[in-house]
């Protein structure tokens, strides 16, 4: 299996966070740079989607919901289980990253890029990350403070409005200016994909120059680094055969179903970095470790299982548009109009979906 670059960047950009973290003046400017760069991703988010396929998405509640309920319910469930294996596997700090992460809403690009690739409802799974997005702005906070207990997490209203004001305002924004800006996002997207990764690789900079300034490593070993990847591949394991099984139990056809999966098994590494920042202050850098590992894990999981739904020949027959689906009569039924799957960046152009 190839390795992904920017998996190797991710960890070089780690690597680069223990040797020559970000200090005094220097740390000030990656922090502003960081939350800059988070809020004009957002922005690239909302320029990105069609308000057309949101309203489109709303008539597949069914789906959107059975999504919501593996990020914001499912998830917290396994993540609360996950509180017996302290301190067999887990220390106490990495269970608190642990649980943060199965809070985090779902991935939006990853999301569609696999769902594509694997010739899935594409529409559905802009739709599905996008509102998962968008909820979990809110949610994941709420749950943060519930679950985590307010004392490990620094969850105020004012914590609430820098995460609306950082994620959600400027996602809006970019919904307004849509009309102006998104045929230029279009015929640039290859370039805006690199702003994309480059803010992510930021963020992960200042996070870990924060962390090795506060001393915070020196509180992980690698047995628990072992014990922690052990506990997230299981995880992973689990919600990817909920979500793909279920979706079929629950009468969805197979292009729904490869929306569900990738969009309802994923965790966003960038809402939950500048979350984890407001929330957590010094400790963010331990707290997002498992999430970054579980990025890095799903992305190579996932790459494998969109080719194999790609060849595998239910694919062809859905090719067809006269073939029967396996959906029941009440399934969901894939998005109308035959919208077109966003490229993906370093892959050939997508097919058109029906």
């Amino acid at each position: 299996m190839p390795i992904d670059p920017y998996i190797v960047l991710l960890l070089g950009t780690v690597g680069l966070a223990a040797l020559l973290p970000a200090r005094g003046t220097a740390a000030d400017v990656t922090s502003g740079a960081s939350t800059a760069a988070i809020a004009f991703l957002f922005f690239l988010y909302g320029a990105r989607l069609s308000t057309r396929e949101a309203l489109d998405g709303l008539r597949h509640w069914r789906l959107h919901l059975t999504v919501l309920v593996c990020t914001f319910v499912l998830f917290p469930v396994f993540g609360l289980a996950a509180r017996g294996l302290v301190p067999v596997l887990l220390d106490q700090p990495l269970y608190q990253g642990l649980l943060f992460l199965t809070l985090v809403p779902s991935t939006i690009q990853s999301s569609i890029a696999f769902t594509s690739i694997a010739r899935g409802n594409v529409p559905a799974a802009i739709c599905a990350g996008s509102f998962s997005s968008l909820i979990g702005i809110v949610l994941t906070p709420l749950l943060a403070a519930g679950l985590l207990g307010g004392e490990e997490v620094g969850f105020s209203t004012d914590s609430l409005v820098k995460i609306v004001l950082q994620l959600l305002v400027p996602f809006l924004a970019g919904q307004v200016l849509r009309r102006w800006i998104g045929g230029f996002v279009t015929r640039h997207k290859k370039v805006l994909g690199l702003v994309d990764r480059g803010s992510i690789l930021l963020v992960v900079y200042n996070a870990f120059s924060e962390g090795m300034n506060r001393g915070v490593w020196h509180q992980v070993s690698p047995v628990r680094l072992a014990g922690l990847l052990g506990v997230e591949a299981v995880l992973l394991a689990v919600m990817l055969v909920l979500t793909w099984y279920g979706a079929r139990m629950l009468g969805f056809g197979r292009e729904d179903r490869i929306a569900i999966q990738f969009a309802g098994s994923k965790k966003s590494l960038a809402s939950g970095l500048p979350m984890a920042s407001v929330l957590f202050g010094g400790q963010a850098s331990l707290a997002v470790l498992p999430l970054m590992l579980f990025h890095q894990m799903q992305l190579m999981v996932c790459a494998v299982i969109a080719k194999r739904r790609a060849r595998d020949p239910e694919a062809a027959t859905d090719a067809d548009p006269g073939a029967a689906t396996d959906a029941d009569p009440g399934a969901v039924t894939d998005a109308p109009g035959g919208s077109a799957a966003h490229p993906v960046e370093g892959q050939p152009e997508n097919r058109v979906l029906r």
